[in-house]
């Protein structure tokens, strides 16, 4: 069961594993893991706290009473120190947050929890592009006109098209692998980043500071931590995180308005289950429901992408309450929204599939004008001019569609008057041949698509969990 969290995002549209992550007492039990790690450190450079102690906070550290910590802020009006003192009366000490400030604990935390948050995405989005893999193998052959501006260009294949979208988005989980392995850490710095209260706790001992630094780096399970921060980190690093999930999201929202165009011209299908309802009052419908939900999750991150992009740049020497508020919503919601969106599109795949006969019928309908950049590229090399041949090409094919459209015309006669035409020197029957050999026409498409597949299959040794289910999202 997921946890409780007050926000629909995460309630309807995430996963149990990423709302445990942001849940407030997941969070709870993070700092409190993050204070006993700091006392265990503490202690071992000399700074006097008893063991049984630290047994006391660990022992109580999964005792999250919610009701009585909100009860202790609205009289403290201070959320940190009703956490600490909420965790030393369930402790009976009063040994933790020592030498500590208020961002000590929270920038760290959060930054764990965004840590936690990144590598479980990269997991599932490993799985998505692992799927597109095989939907971009299963369909490589399937023919089918593709759209510029939205109308028919060129013919290409099904699965050139799905690794058109693919390959940005592996573009973008490679340049995610980069954030997560240089992502920097706070660390114990104090309250205005020179960490003086744990220098004077350690008497002076430099290198003392150092390890106790290194054993929480070590700890929460980062590289590295920034070394010169006041009492918070820049906000700028979280907006860098979140542009990191914009991109992630891009490619996923780009393929779901695909998705959404062709289903609508009946090419394709995002699967449609037995018992499932597309409209209260049509029952005919077959609303491509979740991809308009995947679209919905980009425009949600690009809205908490310019919450933090308006933080970014306009620290006043701390993280106060301006900055505070606005992270509070964004970061959690920020990642709800990109857990839900490749939730959702791993539920497509799943269950999409592609209507071959309506691709076949559209490719023989449009046929002899998305063959038209072949048709000009024979007359050119026969000897013709090349804007004399198109303004030729483009006027015949102008006047064949405007006749089909309006009930002139049945047949596709654009061959033979291009082959009565002086100004494109080949014969009617060379341009029938050339448009019989529909292969001519997708060039290197097959050998793009196979790029991409073998891309994929290399990052396999290094993403072994390639096959994550979706949660049962409604």
């Amino acid at each position: 069961m997921k946890p409780i969290i007050n926000d629909i995002l995460a309630s309807r549209y995430a996963s149990q594993k990423m709302c445990e992550i942001w849940s407030p007492t997941g969070r709870i039990i993070l700092e409190r893991e993050l204070w006993i790690a700091v006392m265990k450190a503490q202690k071992e450079l000399g700074i006097d706290i008893p063991q049984d102690a630290i047994d006391a906070y660990e022992k109580v550290k999964n005792n999250v009473d919610l009701e009585s910590i909100n009860n202790r802020e609205k009289e403290l009006r201070h959320d940190v120190k009703s956490r600490i003192e909420e965790f030393c009366d369930l402790a009976g000490f009063e040994h933790i947050h020592k030498g500590m400030t208020s961002r000590d604990l929270t920038d760290n935390v959060e930054q764990l929890q965004i840590l936690h948050s990144l590598k479980l995405i990269q997991e599932k989005y490993y799985s998505v592009l692992w799927s597109l893999k095989g939907k971009v193998k299963e369909n490589s052959k399937l023919m089918l006109v593709a759209r510029t501006h939205n109308v028919p260009a060129q013919p290409t294949t099904v699965g050139k098209r799905l690794a058109m979208f693919s390959e940005e988005m592996l573009l973008a989980f490679n340049q995610l692998d980069d954030v997560i392995n240089s992502y920097p850490l706070r660390g114990i710095k104090g309250a205005v980043g020179t960490q003086l209260d744990q220098l004077s706790l350690l008497n002076g001992d430099k290198n003392a500071m150092k390890k106790l630094e290194d054993s929480i780096i070590k700890h929460l399970g980062f590289g590295k931590s920034l070394n010169n921060v006041g009492q918070v980190y820049p906000r700028s690093l979280d907006f860098n995180i979140v542009s990191n999930l914009y991109y992630l999201s891009s490619g996923i929202s780009s393929l779901a308005k695909t998705i959404r165009l062709m289903a609508g011209q009946e090419l394709c299908t995002e699967g449609f289950k037995k018992g499932q309802v597309g409209s209260s009052a049509m029952p005919h419908k077959m609303n491509t429901r979740s991809s308009e939900r995947i679209n919905g999750f980009h425009s949600i991150i690009n809205g908490y992408l310019n919450m933090l992009m308006g933080i970014s740049g306009d620290q006043w020497n701390e993280g106060d309450v301006s900055c505070s508020v606005v992270r509070r919503v964004a970061l959690p919601g920020s990642f709800y929204a990109i857990d839900g969106q490749v939730e959702t599109i791993l539920t497509v795949l799943n269950e999409m599939g592609f209507y071959e006969s309506v691709i076949n019928k559209e490719l023989e309908k449009y046929m002899p004008f998305v063959g038209s950049t072949a048709i000009l590229m024979e007359a050119v090399k026969a000897g013709a001019g090349r804007e004399e041949a198109h303004e030729a090409i483009k006027e015949h094919a102008v006047k064949v569609i405007e006749e089909m459209r309006f009930g002139d015309r049945t047949v596709n006669d654009l061959s033979k008057r291009l082959g009565e035409d002086s100004r494109i020197p080949i014969s009617e029957e060379k341009i029938i041949d050339l448009l019989k050999e529909e292969e001519n026409f997708i060039a290197l498409a097959n050998e793009q698509t196979e790029s991409f597949v073998s891309e994929i299959e290399n990052l396999s040794e290094k993403y072994p969990n390639r096959s994550y289910t979706p949660d049962d999202i409604i």
